[in-house]
């Protein structure tokens, strides 16, 4: 007996190590440094002087992605989305600006939510959460750099 369910194509998902480079076309950033968090549920990039404003109505946010480990200073201005709290992984909860914006890891490019935050304390100036990797991405915790897209190419294992 034949059943009527939908089939889906399925992309097969890429690999990505614990550590990759993650560009931002949408605002002309070609990569920082990310690392791969699926305990973390959101995105979050390195931001300073972070600066909220109106444009015609509209909600937008002004802000520095500093320079890092071969990668210039980047100032960006963009369309808010909203304002989420966020609880750290030492237990914090935090008021973060997001922005929706194109996320590119390897070849692929996508819409993601990214928090805005500073995280110079951080070795990366970025985390990448599980909802930005969902049925994208399976993680390979013993590789990094698996994706290519930095200031080398070169792949560790």
């Amino acid at each position: 007996m034949i059943t009527s369910k939908k089939i889906r194509a399925k992309t097969p998902r890429a690999l990505v190590g614990w550590r990759e480079y993650v560009g931002f076309p949408d605002l002309d950033i070609p990569f920082v440094r990310a690392k791969i968090d699926t305990g973390a549920r959101t995105s979050a990039l390195h931001a300073t002087n972070l600066h909220h404003y109106d444009v015609g109505g509209e909600d937008w946010v002004r802000f520095t992605v500093p320079a890092r480990k071969g990668r210039p200073e980047h100032r960006v201005e963009a369309p808010l989305a909203g304002v989420k709290k966020v609880t750290s992984s030492n237990g914090e909860a935090q008021r973060r600006f997001y922005i929706h914006t194109k996320m590119k890891i390897g070849s692929r490019i996508f819409s993601a939510e990214v928090t805005l935050t500073n995280r110079g304390q951080m070795g990366y100036a970025m985390l990448v959460g599980r909802t930005a990797l969902l049925r994208r991405y399976n993680v390979d915790v013993a590789k990094s750099w698996v994706q290519g897209g930095g200031p080398t190419k070169e792949v560790s294992k």
